[in-house]
């Protein structure tokens, strides 16, 4: 039962700054920008959408694959998984890049300056669906531009059931392109505001996005989320953290519990409860990857949250 996780591995940087960026930036002089903030907190984690979505999958007790390109700086990730035991077979490492980052600067107001560098993850087109034998389910993560075209073609293709997930991918593809996308996907992912782009860009509505995948998934934060399916609508209620630590990476530790509960055939008011409460259980903890628990915890916080137990 593996599923392919196509998409980023990454490090990500994060700093805050001790006071408001409005205080500092004037706007009448952001034509001759030049600022620096001093940030005495600092913390590096694990990050990319693929790495977050393969470490919640792996939690739940599935077998993810990540496929990604890193680069020569990789090896403190790479032994961390190991010690996961999740799969780095499809993970290239490519000696002259490094691998991506992304350092965050966050003021008091929770605003974010962000700066990312893509590194090896613009070589992530070399490689291949059609490469990796015995794959069940995919998804295509926010990744290189071109490597999420060939991964969509080959997972459709290969007759593979896949996700299609454009997140921060948003800006690289035009309406013809999503248009692509979602005709080759089963299922289609993302949170609100990008429905709307998603929207804007096709000229489809969100039934007529429905129309065309099994199941179209909105996610809208602290309002849970929506399932639109051709029939019908799933309202998903959203799971309640014991505390709200740090919001990020939460679309990716939900998309790791809709690849379980698809992967496991449960209907889709179950599936989008999976992914619910994945997404609160990361929301109590700082990073993306610094969540612990296994199948068992989860069922029994599921029992508890939703009332009902899980049977797969």
């Amino acid at each position: 039962m593996s599923a392919l996780i196509c998409g980023s591995l990454a490090y990500d940087t994060i700093m805050v700054f001790q006071d408001q960026f409005k205080n500092h930036i004037l706007p009448d002089k952001v034509h001759i920008l030049n600022v620096a903030f001093l940030v005495p907190r600092m913390r590096r984690e694990f990050g990319g959408c693929a790495g977050n979505i393969a470490y919640n999958l792996k939690l739940l007790g599935g077998e993810p694959i990540p496929m990604a390109a890193v680069g020569q700086d990789f090896g403190p990730y790479r032994e961390y998984f190991e010690s996961c035991g999740i799969r780095l077979d499809q993970v290239r490492e490519i000696k002259d890049l490094y691998t991506a980052q992304a350092f965050i600067t966050t003021d008091l107001d929770d605003n974010q300056i962000t700066a990312f560098h893509p590194g090896a993850m613009m070589r992530s087109h070399e490689a291949s669906v059609r490469d990796v034998a015995g794959v069940k389910f995919g998804i295509v993560a926010p990744d290189g531009r071109d490597a999420m075209l060939n991964h969509a073609r080959d997972f459709a293709d290969l007759g593979i059931p896949f996700i299609f997930d454009p997140g921060q991918a948003m800006p690289l593809f035009n309406g013809d392109e999503f248009r692509a996308f979602i005709e080759l996907a089963d299922y289609v992912t993302v949170n609100d505001y990008e429905s709307n782009l998603l929207a804007e860009r096709t000229g489809w509505t969100e039934a007529e996005i429905a129309s065309r995948v099994k199941a179209y998934i909105v996610t809208r934060g602290p309002k849970g989320a929506q399932i639109h399916t051709k029939e019908q609508t799933f309202e998903i209620p959203a799971a309640n953290p014991v505390r709200v630590v740090d919001p990020t990476g939460c679309g990716d530790a939900f998309r790791a519990g809709l690849i379980f509960g698809l992967m496991h055939g449960c209907d889709f008011a179950t599936t989008g409860r999976i992914a619910s409460l994945m997404g609160a259980l990361k929301i109590e903890h700082h990073g993306t990857q610094n969540q612990r628990f296994n199948y068992e915890q989860f069922a029994d916080q599921f029992r508890q949250q939703f009332g009902y137990a899980l049977a797969l």
